[in-house]
C-alpha cells in the first residue's frame, strides 16, 4: 500500500485505530498525523508509538473534518477505518482537500462484492449466494446479533464516478486474493472462499492537477 521511501513526505492516516499503519509510514520516514474518533484507541496509539520511538502526531477527530489546512499533505492512507466506517460522499473530498496537487490516496477495505452475499448472521458472514442488491449499495446498517454497525460500500462504477467527479485519478485498483485454500474462518470469510473471490479492494489514487 506504500511508497517505498516517504522521507520528506507528510502523511496521514484517515481512521487510524491503534496506529499501526501510521507506524509503517513514519518508518518510511513520513511525517505522520493519525486521525480517529476513538480516545481508548488512539490512547493506546500513542503508548506503542512511544514505546517503539516512533514520532506520530494522534489527534481524535473524524475522517470526513480533519482539523488541518488544505493541502497540508503528500501521501493520505485508509485501511479500512474511514475506508468501511465514513461516509464516502464526505471523507474523500475530505482527501483530496487535505492532499497537495499530485499527492496520492490509498485506501483498502471490503470489496462491493462481499456486501451482495454477507446475510450478517452468526453463521458464515459471506456465502455463495447473492443475497443483497448491487444497485443502490451504499449504506448499511447490520445487526450481527452480537452489536450492531454501519459500513458504506457502492459499486465499482459509483467509485469511480466518485473519484472523477471530485478531482483523483485512479492509478490502480486490486483485488485482493486469499494466498490458500482453507475451510477455517478467517475474519468474515473462509479461505476456500478469498480464494475464489475478492473479499478485499484497494484503490490507489492520484489527486488530479489542475
Amino acid at each position: 500500500l506504500l511508497p517505498k521511501d516517504m522521507s520528506g513526505m507528510d502523511g496521514v492516516e484517515l481512521g487510524c485505530g491503534t496506529g499501526y499503519v501510521s507506524s509503517f509510514l513514519a518508518r518510511l520516514g513520513a511525517k505522520v498525523v493519525g486521525i480517529d474518533p476513538s480516545g481508548k484507541q488512539l490512547a493506546t496509539a500513542r503508548r506503542l508509538a512511544a514505546d517503539h520511538e516512533l514520532d506520530v502526531e494522534f489527534v481524535q477527530g473524524i475522517a470526513e473534518n480533519v482539523p488541518h489546512p488544505d493541502e497540508s499533505f503528500d501521501f493520505a492512507v485508509s485501511e479500512y477505518g474511514a475506508a468501511t466506517w465514513s461516509d464516502p460522499g464526505l471523507w474523500i473530498p475530505e482527501a483530496w482537500r487535505l492532499l497537495r496537487p499530485g499527492g496520492q490516496l490509498v485506501f483498502l477495505g471490503i470489496h462491493p462484492l462481499v456486501v451482495l452475499v454477507a446475510g450478517f448472521t452468526d453463521d458464515e458472514p459471506v456465502t455463495r449466494t447473492l443475497m443483497n442488491p448491487y444497485f443502490g449499495m451504499y449504506r448499511m446498517d447490520w445487526d450481527d446479533g452480537e452489536g450492531q454497525g454501519t459500513e458504506f460500500n457502492m459499486p465499482i462504477s459509483r467509485w469511480m464516478a466518485l473519484f472523477d467527479r471530485v478531482g483523483f485519478d485512479v492509478e490502480s485498483f486490486h483485488e485482493l486474493q486469499a494466498p490458500r485454500r482453507g475451510a477455517d474462518l478467517r475474519y468474515f470469510a473462509t479461505y476456500d472462499w478469498g480464494y475464489e473471490y475478492p473479499a478485499e479492494q484497494v484503490w490507489k489514487l492520484r489527486k488530479r492537477v489542475k
